[in-house]
């Protein structure tokens, strides 16, 4: 999928039959084809965080569970197992888009957190993580891996296809859309954010323990987040870190001037007509192009007006 954009939930609910039918019917939905985790940094960081609210800030439980156990993927046969097993609330991670994700979700109580990020940095993380999640295929080149990404030839399909459709969501009560530019920005005031959406407001002691464990350094250095504990059969430390840089703007320094051009052709045709995002700042001074204006026909009802109405 789109590395980095993704989608943690909050699962709410009053029945431990209704949780484990729910489960089966998300983890039906990928036929559950991948027996590991395959998660992004953004992922990773916005679960960090949950992990760390649910327990009002004491990071016993994210220096002593790894994170793929405290909130399991719903398309891993994983995260089918270990579901059942969580204390409610219960955190749920997913990559699906929104138009395969399973419907039976949505009429749930469960609140989403949807975390997105500028798609030029995703696909350089992608392209590193490819080279060391050893059941991914070769990315090939750069310029290989840049076209099957603007062509959605990628695990989980198009990025653009998959913010366009879970963005549909944002206005509804039960979910938050959030970027990984954000969190950079004020990580402090969007775990304020994060707690006021899910009623679970922390004294200010326990909201700068959150803070200061889910920093990235402090993620990096904790083995039950890093993802060192997996075996090199799943994720091949020794090719390169899970974990790499966490920082915003790390694509300039990896695209030519040939590949931002044509990200940025694909990127203002995709995304015509979308509400701004953080990252557009990246196209320049004309940034997004406008929707089209209809055009008028003969007959229509600006036409046929008279002109001494």
């Amino acid at each position: 999928m789109i590395h980095t954009q993704a989608v943690a939930i909050i699962w709410k609910m009053s029945s431990v039959g209704q949780d484990v039918e729910k489960l089966e019917s998300l983890c039906s939905v990928m036929g559950m084809q991948s027996d590991a985790a395959t998660t992004g940094n953004s992922t990773s960081w916005m679960i960090e965080i949950l992990s760390l609210i649910l327990k009002d800030g004491d990071p016993s439980w994210i220096h002593s569970v790894p994170i793929w156990e405290r909130s399991p993927w719903c398309e891993t046969v994983v995260g089918a197992f270990t579901l059942p097993d969580q204390p409610r609330p219960r955190l749920l991670s997913s990559h699906l888009p929104v138009h395969i994700f399973p419907k039976a979700a949505f009429d749930t109580k469960a609140k989403v957190i949807y975390v997105g990020r500028n798609p030029r940095d995703i696909l350089v993380s992608f392209y590193h993580y490819s080279k060391i999640a050893r059941q991914l295929k070769d990315p090939g080149t750069p310029d290989q891996f840049l076209q099957d990404f603007l062509k959605g030839e990628v695990q989980f399909g198009s990025w653009f296809d998959h913010i366009k459709g879970w963005i549909r969501m944002q206005g509804k009560e039960n979910f938050l859309f959030l970027t990984y530019e954000e969190l950079q920005q004020d990580l402090h005031g969007s775990v304020q954010r994060i707690c006021e959406f899910l009623g679970r407001p922390l004294a200010e002691e326990a909201l700068g323990s959150v803070v200061a464990h889910s920093t990235f350094g402090a993620m990096k250095a904790n083995t039950m987040s890093n993802y060192t504990l997996l075996p090199p059969t799943l994720l091949d430390h020794r090719l390169g870190a899970f974990l790499r840089k966490g920082i915003s703007g790390d694509w300039k320094n990896h695209f030519t001037v040939a590949q931002s051009e044509a990200f940025d052709r694909v990127y203002r045709e995709q995304m015509r007509g979308m509400p701004a995002f953080p990252w557009d700042k990246d196209l320049g001074d004309n940034g997004l192009d406008p929707e089209p204006e209809p055009e008028t026909t003969p007959g229509s009802s600006k036409d046929s007006q008279s002109p001494h109405q």
